[in-house]
């Protein structure tokens, strides 16, 4: 385990951590105890004594044999407070709305999270709805045009990749740093990125920092199916989500006397 400020993590909340992380990433698809114990490197055991635990607090969810766990219903209170708690997603949710309603397209805030992006809020165009929300879903910041916005407000040095190949989600997603880093620098000067269809299949996106905060952390992007994308209509999301962005940032209002300064 690491240390964080001299203080040494506890093994048992270690343990819990990595567990419901995992149940989350797997969604619908149920886990075995046996599985799960290998996984973690957990004692059987051990492994039994901590799902019965978060079962019954609901943390952890069982089918009628008890024989297979999935993330509970309680895990749901975690996501909903965060989003519910931080003023800047309250701030930027009726944004959403004027540059959905504007462009006719999806339009997304999300944050960075190490090398992933983390989708914070979504609007849905109604030309091409989507069945599942993207709001807490992760995404390789290398991949698409919310991750490469944020990104490229670092210095290639202290960008959190090491020169091993990037993983591909699409026969277009940048997979070698020399690449990721001639984009990076295209998106510098143009002072936005673009996606073209490097995180689906069919989709281009365009993204915009949010720069009313240091580190940059958040960003927007507007999402389009490539066969709806004219040059007309590039240019009008451009200048859409950049009129978009500068009213975010100029709107942050300052935080409440003995807030804390989250990191």
């Amino acid at each position: 385990m690491r240390e964080s400020r001299g203080v040494r993590g506890v093994k048992s909340a270690a343990r819990t951590v990595a567990l419901l992380e995992l149940l989350a990433e797997r969604g619908e698809e149920p886990s075995r105890l046996d599985q799960l114990a290998q996984e973690l490197d957990v004692p059987r055991s051990s492994m039994y004594q901590l799902l019965q635990t978060l079962v019954d607090s609901g943390w952890v969810r069982t089918d009628a044999t008890g024989s297979l766990y999935g993330i509970g219903i309680r895990a749901l209170l975690t996501g909903t407070g965060y989003l519910d708690g931080d003023r800047r997603i309250r701030l930027v949710r009726p944004y959403l709305d004027e540059a959905s309603d504007a462009l006719g397209e999806t339009i997304h805030l999300a944050r960075l999270d190490g090398r992933d992006v983390v989708y914070l809020a979504t609007r849905e165009s109604h030309e091409y709805p989507r069945t599942i929300s993207r709001v807490g879903r992760r995404v390789p910041a290398h991949a698409g045009a919310l991750g490469k916005a944020l990104l490229a407000e670092r210095p290639d040095d202290q960008l959190p990749f090491g020169d091993e190949p990037l993983p591909a989600l699409t026969e277009n997603t940048h997979t070698a740093r020399a690449a990721l880093l001639a984009d990076l620098a295209r998106v510098r000067e143009r002072g936005y990125s673009v996606d073209r269809e490097e995180t689906v299949p069919g989709i281009a996106g365009f993204g915009f920092a949010l720069r009313y905060g240091t580190p940059v952390v958040d960003a927007i992007s507007c999402s389009v199916p490539v066969a709806r994308l004219t040059a007309e209509h590039e240019d009008r999301i451009v200048a859409v989500m950049r009129e978009i962005r500068s009213r975010i940032e100029s709107r942050l209002p300052p935080a409440a006397p003995g807030a804390p300064d989250w990191r």
